[in-house]
């Protein structure tokens, strides 16, 4: 059996060259291809998002980060091809839905547009027809494509009778077309387990990066047990494709931390790039959307579309992040942690909000989203941190970054 140093220090020595990386990959996957080629990057493939027959680009726009005013960023990318465009009611502090509503009008007819909200254990169906009809009128459109129900990650939340009845009156209504869920956090597999046996959910929108893959890390880490540790959520999201469930990825960056990557870049190929067709290859995955916070960015991640093969060059810049931000990230839906504080702090919501502030740089995403944890990192400040400290089999120091994250963010 492994060793725990073998677990958690293999990112400290980073001492994986490309031989490694290359053990068992396909010889069709590592043809050396450049991908952001084009002077004027756009959508290069549309896909099929499962038996919903809704055909979106394979890399789409997220608005959780736009700010006011911003409706050029989004009809740059409707200009690029882009035409899923995902938001949520609470996004940006309700300044989403709306800047969306006045981007998109008049193209209603070109685009998909998935939105969100929470229906919790309680929550009734007649408030969840009120939050869809404030959606309808800040979207300036009388029907919503995907309504998720938004970051799911408890099974109370999935048996509520309530969303069921809302859902199936706003079908028929015609104000809805399709139903979703999203989720991010540590029960994440065994929500989408629930929810694929149940039949609840016409597409499920998740975490889904190269990082939290067993796959990428058994390529070079064949013979260490520490892989079993990854959560089992790529085997939850291939039994919904098995039932044609449509599947989007998020969190494909795996915090985003772009900037870094620049040096290590080469011949037009990109991380964000690489982290795109990582997710993109994997065969139970549609497409993917996310965050775009300036028309460089759109032109960059579009650099990716229409290409699902991972080439050595990419597996090269997946591996430096690997090792630049592995001892630093929480990995979605891992969830080892739980329990182990005794004060119950939501420690994987925690170093999530974290992520927002430090990795994406975005202080104010990061506040609005720490403000909604059920018990957040107070208590750490008077804590010696023992509790946690080995709670995390990745080798995340929770008790370093906990308590700085309370002050950064209260």
């Amino acid at each position: 059996m492994a060793s725990d140093m073998d677990r958690r220090s293999f990112l400290k020595i980073g001492a994986v060259g490309a031989t490694g990386l290359a053990q068992g990959i396909p010889a069709a996957s590592l043809a050396e291809t450049k991908i952001s080629g084009d002077k004027d990057p756009g959508v290069r493939q549309y896909v099929e998002l499962g038996k919903t027959g809704l055909r979106i680009s394979d890399i789409s726009f997220g608005s959780s980060q736009i700010k006011a005013g911003e409706e050029s960023l989004v009809r740059h990318a409707l200009a690029k091809g882009v035409n899923y465009f995902d938001t949520a009611e609470d996004y940006a502090r309700g300044i989403s839905e709306p800047v969306l509503g006045r981007a998109l009008k008049g193209e209603r007819d070109k685009v998909v547009i998935g939105t969100k909200t929470k229906a919790y254990a309680s929550t009734r169906a007649s408030d969840l027809m009120r939050s869809l009809e404030t959606s309808l009128t800040r979207l300036q459109t009388d029907y919503i494509d995907i309504y998720f129900n938004h970051a799911i990650n408890s099974l109370d939340r999935l048996q509520n009778p309530e969303w069921f009845e809302f859902i199936e009156k706003s079908k028929q209504q015609g104000k809805i077309r399709f139903s979703g869920m999203s989720g991010h956090a540590g029960n994440l597999a065994k929500c989408v387990d629930y929810a694929v046996d149940n039949d609840l959910f016409d597409v499920l929108l998740l975490a889904q990066n190269f990082g939290q893959d067993p796959v990428f890390y058994e390529r070079f880490m064949r013979s260490f047990d520490w892989v079993a540790n990854q959560p089992m959520l790529p085997r939850a999201m291939e039994k919904a494709k098995a039932k044609n469930i449509g599947i989007i990825g998020m969190k494909v960056l795996r915090g985003a931390r772009l900037n870094d990557m620049r040096p290590f870049e080469q011949g037009g190929a990109t991380y964000a790039q690489a982290a795109f067709k990582w997710t993109l290859s994997q065969p139970y995955v549609d497409a993917a959307v996310i965050s775009m916070t300036s028309t460089e960015k759109i032109d960059e991640f579009l650099g990716a579309s229409g290409q699902r093969e991972v080439t050595e060059t990419d597996f090269k810049l997946l591996e430096q992040y690997a090792r630049m931000t592995d001892l630093t990230y929480c990995r979605h839906a891992c969830n080892d942690c739980e329990g182990s504080c005794p004060y119950g702090v939501d420690i994987a919501d925690v170093l999530r909000t974290r992520m927002y502030a430090v990795d994406y740089g975005n202080l104010s995403f990061a506040k609005t989203e720490y403000e909604q944890i059920t018990t957040n990192a107070n208590p750490c400040l008077s804590c010696d941190g023992k509790p946690c400290q080995d709670a995390c089999s990745h080798g995340i120091s929770i008790s370093s970054y906990c308590g700085p994250t309370h002050v950064m963010l209260s």
